[in-house]
């Protein structure tokens, strides 16, 4: 009876660090409030992204990452702003040159 309740007790104890070792690693489970329906925490704005608009870039966690539409929404976004500005230096570079050989 003495040996089952020594092991009783030391079990009790290992379970009770395993869980707070578990609560200092992984959080109390604490919830953020939820996003209402169809919302995103992702923002970009619509034209003239900034350096600082990507670094402050975030995107909603899901079990195994990120929320994926999400990130292809704002790679898309990115894309189409780095084709906007390279075609904006090219037309530049193109006149620069024009009214130089002219």
């Amino acid at each position: 009876m003495t040996n089952a309740l020594i092991y009783l007790i030391v079990m009790i104890a290992v379970a009770a660090v395993v869980f707070l070792l578990a609560a200092l690693v992984f959080g109390r489970g604490e919830e953020l409030a939820p996003l209402p329906p169809g919302a995103s925490p992702t923002r970009l704005p619509s034209d003239d992204i900034t350096e600082d608009d990507v670094r402050d870039l975030k995107f909603q966690q899901v079990f195994r990452g990120y929320k994926m539409s999400e990130v292809d929404w704002a790679l898309q976004r990115l894309a189409t702003e780095v084709e906007t500005l390279r075609a904006r230096v090219a037309e530049l570079e193109d006149r620069e040159t024009s009214e130089h050989g002219a």
